[in-house]
């Protein structure tokens, strides 16, 4: 899903995004604004994980 599709559909996507990363608030949900990058920044923070492991989990995330 590119850019500009991701941060259109956010509102509708943030359910299923912190579904995904329970550890992420609410307040990183708005903060990330469906940015992919921003996201996979705060799940390798919050999970304590490389940033190339929380690029491929946003990678591979279903993004429907």
């Amino acid at each position: 899903m590119n850019k500009d599709t991701l941060e259109g559909k956010w509102e509708q996507l943030k359910g299923n995004v912190q579904k995904q990363w329970g550890k992420l608030t609410n307040d990183d949900l708005d903060v990330i604004k469906g940015d992919a990058k921003i996201l996979a920044g705060k799940v390798q923070e919050r999970y304590g994980i490389t940033k190339e492991e929380a690029e491929k989990q946003v990678e591979d995330f279903d993004w429907k």
